[in-house]
């Protein structure tokens, strides 16, 4: 078979004969396949000049005229059928938040010169470097690279199924390797001085670090074989590099989608809580949430879909910049968008789609159904919100409000009875509160009672080690959680279609 060869961004690729664009793509570490190659997104456009396949129908659908006269194609929809040259837009760095809300602790660092943790997150990964003395030394982040095989953790399991699970795993270990070795070398350190580690994440992100087969948890009764709460050897897990060969802490998992990065954020707010009737929400792909109430600790999850974090959403991107991140009301009805990094916008985030929905709600030019009157309703050009856009943000939207309440239910409680509901992670870090109320994604009771915690699971983790103490509380945590089981209860059905209007 002949090779072909394939020049991508200015580097030369062999392919031998007949090759899957996207695929050979993924393979040169270029992902952006929001759907995992499904051609449902549309977000793999790249420029494509030589002997490839034809447009197909579902290119027609989701690229302009233009776009297809200018060789643009869709990666997963188009082979390689001789030598061409492929082009496309580098990403741009994330805005990513490192830091957040962290409670007292008592120094006792489960390491003896330096350690580091890390929080895996769906979309991101977070990292920091301490010393001995419990001083932030340097931090990290980056998008997590496993998203070339799709935005949310279903992409992610459905692609091991296939044979890609060790690939998925090999990504995230070298990504963590890659931080902790930057962080040491801002830290003028030897990786070799490093001799601690806590890494917290969802369950299948820990599944995937440690190679542990995520089957499991691709059906029912997705009962999770193992939750974690353990010490591993860094070598053991492939993270072991330059002399650094260390014991990393996993916390504890609470179920197959109530993850160690709510057990660990929970931990890190949990003096703030006191005896006080709280709700904890992680609001992201899979949005985690933790109540505590009378004494008793309910949790659930809620599959509200990756249309927060940009995907799905037909101009949506990552909070980077080019991304429209906040949208206001002009005194005369005028739509003004806030750009990241100034000048001409190249697409919207998570809460600029929040904004933008509840600006066009209160403008009437979306009714409370979803019905936007008028088609695709321009935000700053080029950015536009479509139809489609809208019903995503319903469905995101509705999973998360309509998680809430069931939580509060099953608790026996009303939400009126929710002291404070505290928001985290890295969308609900730039999230306008009033905003996220006026649309439905938090109940309008809580929004004067809103904190906002930002990376609160990284900052868990790094009290679980500094305080090896802690380590005891985290996993009564994760073992006194009574799990609302969503998808069985039919009062998170009857919420889930009201909260689906605006």
């Amino acid at each position: 078979m002949k090779d072909f060869c394939v020049r991508f961004n200015g580097k030369e690729y062999k392919t031998a004969g007949k090759t899957n664009l996207g695929d050979l793509l993924l393979r040169c570490g270029f992902g952006f396949m929001v759907c995992g190659g499904h051609g449902k997104c549309g977000k793999c456009r790249v420029k494509v000049k030589g002997a490839v396949s034809p447009v197909t129908e579902t290119e027609l659908s989701l690229l302009s005229p233009d776009e297809i006269e200018n060789g643009v194609r869709l990666a997963c929809r188009t082979f390689i059928l001789g030598d061409c040259e492929v082009t496309a837009e580098e990403k741009t760095a994330a805005r990513i938040r490192t830091d957040g809300f962290s409670g007292s602790y008592e120094l006792m660092p489960a390491f003896k010169k330096y350690g580091y943790v890390v929080d895996i997150g769906t979309t991101t990964v977070a990292a920091r470097l301490y010393g001995a003395d419990g001083r932030l030394i340097s931090s990290e982040s980056a998008l997590n690279p496993q998203s070339s095989f799709g935005a949310d953790v279903i992409s992610r399991m459905e692609a091991a199924l296939r044979g890609s699970s060790a690939e998925l795993s090999a990504l995230i270990r070298k990504k963590i390797v890659c931080m902790v070795a930057s962080m040491c070398e801002k830290a003028g350190i030897a990786p070799g001085d490093v001799d601690g580690a806590v890494i917290t994440g969802n369950t299948v992100m820990l599944h995937f670090l440690t190679g542990t087969d995520t089957e499991p948890l691709t059906h029912a009764p997705f009962i999770a074989d193992r939750l974690f709460g353990e010490v591993v050897r860094a070598s053991d897990i492939g993270l072991g590099f330059d002399g650094c060969d260390c014991d990393i802490y996993l916390p504890p998992c609470v179920s197959a989608f109530v993850g160690a990065d709510i057990t660990s954020a929970y931990t890190a707010i949990s003096d703030d809580i006191g005896g006080r009737t709280s709700l904890l929400v992680d609001i992201g792909t899979n949005g985690e949430a933790v109540l505590y109430g009378d004494g008793e600790l309910f949790a659930c999850s809620t599959a509200a879909g990756p249309a927060f974090e940009g995907a799905g959403i037909s101009c949506g991107m990552g909070g980077s910049d080019g991304a429209i991140d906040g949208v206001s009301v002009g005194e005369d009805g005028s739509l003004h968008a806030r750009v990241i990094g100034g000048g001409t916008p190249s697409g919207i985030c998570g809460s600029g789609i929040v904004d933008a929905a509840a600006a066009l709600l209160s403008l009437g030019i979306i009714d409370e159904t979803g019905y936007l009157e008028n088609g695709p309703t321009v935000i700053m050009p080029p950015v536009c919100i479509t139809q489609n856009d809208v019903r995503a943000i319903q469905l995101a939207k509705s999973a998360i409000h309509a998680g809430l309440r069931t939580l509060v239910h099953t608790a026996g409680l009303d939400v009126s009875d929710v002291e404070t509901l505290y928001i985290a992670g890295g969308f609900g870090s730039y999230l306008n509160v009033a905003n996220a109320a006026a649309i439905g994604l938090i109940p309008a009771e809580l929004k004067d009672r809103v904190k906002v915690v930002g990376n609160a699971a990284l900052s868990g983790a790094s009290m679980l080690l500094l305080c090896r103490g802690l380590r005891e509380k985290c996993g009564l945590i994760a073992s006194g959680c009574r799990i609302a089981e969503l998808t069985t209860d039919p009062y998170f059905t009857e919420e889930y279609m009201e909260r689906m209007l605006f």
